[in-house]
């Protein structure tokens, strides 16, 4: 391996490398060879880029952006099943 400055890996990489570490059949050390990145540097990926959690700040805001449209939609429509409702029960009683 190379010593002197650290290579600049993209993000992508460190996203595969993490996944290919979850597998229970390969270690740590045996990947990190594999890839040609340090056994100290696999395992900060894997610790700081779990694969359950995005990895992007702006996938994350999307997300929240999209929770809040749908809150908004979800209310709305509440409002509107309330209204309908109440002119079915108007409309019933100038029925009878």
């Amino acid at each position: 391996m190379r010593r002197g400055r650290p290579q600049k890996i993209s993000e992508e990489f460190g996203r595969e490398a993490v996944r290919l570490a979850s597998d229970p059949k390969r270690s740590v050390s045996e990947l990190s060879r594999e890839l040609g990145v340090s056994v100290t540097r696999l395992r900060n990926w894997i610790r700081t880029v779990p694969l359950d959690k995005p990895t992007s700040a702006g996938r994350v805001r999307s997300l929240e952006e999209q929770v809040r449209r749908l809150s908004r939609e979800n209310a709305r429509l509440r409002e509107a099943r309330e209204f309908l409702k109440k002119a079915m029960a108007f409309f019933a009683r100038e029925r009878r």
